[in-house]
């Protein structure tokens, strides 16, 4: 535990120098946030309902999946999706961790029996993310930046892989758009820190704009 609160405000030292050296950024990018997530919303919220009802007459269970993530400095907070698996799917998990096809501490499994009819198709599209819109006016995630993770997974984080909680957690990042679950946990945990290195706008622009390219597609999308 006391090693957990030394790493928190290592990290919280971190976040604030790079604040500092870099505020007009985090300025701009949160007015981008805004105007992004609720811009969104509002054109796609059609969809979403679609979508909500599809979920909800496809299997028993919530519409939507509430779980705690891990953000900027190690705060925790609640991560919403569109429900993409059966509602017992955490109680099932302990039975398919022999079949983890992620190396890491986090599971990735391509036929995942868990995942609904309804489940498959909003994953593939990434459709099931869109909720996380409503993190992002929160002021919990950005439109980019490195997913969010579980608070058990970043437990077993290096010191290295624990760089990324420095940022804000994003929808989208260079993971989404170079091969998701098709990547590795340590390239994907090297990619996070690399685009901390490099953030700005216009980088962040260029993301958003590459991440609905690829949406549609099938870039390792699981």
């Amino acid at each position: 535990m006391q090693q957990l609160q030394k790493e928190s405000k290592v990290i919280q030292v971190a976040v604030a120098r790079i604040y500092k050296k870099k505020l007009g950024y985090f300025i701009i990018k949160r007015i981008i946030d805004i105007i992004g997530a609720f811009s969104g919303i509002v054109l796609i919220s059609p969809v979403m309902i679609i979508v909500a009802i599809w979920v909800k007459l496809d299997s028993k269970g919530p519409v939507f999946f509430a779980q705690d993530r891990v953000g900027r400095n190690g705060k925790k907070f609640i991560m919403y999706k569109f429900r993409s698996m059966c509602s017992d799917a955490e109680c099932l998990l302990g039975k398919l961790k022999n079949e983890n096809e992620m190396s890491g501490p986090m599971f990735k499994m391509k036929d995942d029996p868990r995942i609904t009819n309804s489940g498959k198709f909003i994953r593939k599209t990434s459709i099931d993310e869109l909720p996380q819109l409503f993190n992002i006016l929160k002021g919990d995630m950005s439109l980019v930046g490195p997913r969010p993770s579980l608070p058990k997974e970043v437990v077993q984080f290096t010191p290295f892989q624990k760089r990324r909680l420095v940022a804000k957690p994003g929808l989208t990042c260079y993971w989404q758009v170079n091969g998701r679950s098709d990547v590795s946990f340590e390239e994907w945990m090297e990619m996070d820190v690399e685009y901390i290195k490099d953030r700005n706008t216009w980088l962040d622009i260029i993301l958003i704009f590459k991440t609905v390219g690829v949406l549609f597609g099938d870039d390792g999308a699981r």
